[in-house]
């Protein structure tokens, strides 16, 4: 099953919108995965890349397994975004079709 998500259609002379839900193709989740993909690798980089500059900075000792973990804790704040590759694709296809 491929990533929906639901995004309010407001209709002119009611109140309440309607909700419509928008699919992804396979493709287009897929697309939107290795993007993510790329982007972490590149994010992971670069928080190791801060992690050591930080230690150098405050002067502590650069065991390998510390870098690594504040590296990793780092990276798990910063990436936690990432379904939002999926939404704004979804965001994207709704505008597509209700915003004209």
């Amino acid at each position: 099953m491929t990533y929906s998500k639901s995004f309010p259609n407001t209709i002119e002379g009611s109140s309440y919108p309607r909700w419509e839900e928008i699919l992804l193709t396979l493709d287009e989740e897929k697309e939107q995965e290795e993007l993510c993909r790329k982007e972490n690798v590149e994010l992971m980089k670069q928080c190791i890349d801060d992690v050591k500059n930080l230690m150098q900075e405050k002067e502590l000792k650069d065991y390998q397994s510390d870098l690594i973990n504040i590296a990793i804790s780092l990276f798990e704040k910063r990436a936690s975004f990432a379904i939002h590759y999926k939404e704004q694709k979804s965001k994207e296809k709704f505008d597509l079709k209700f915003k004209k």
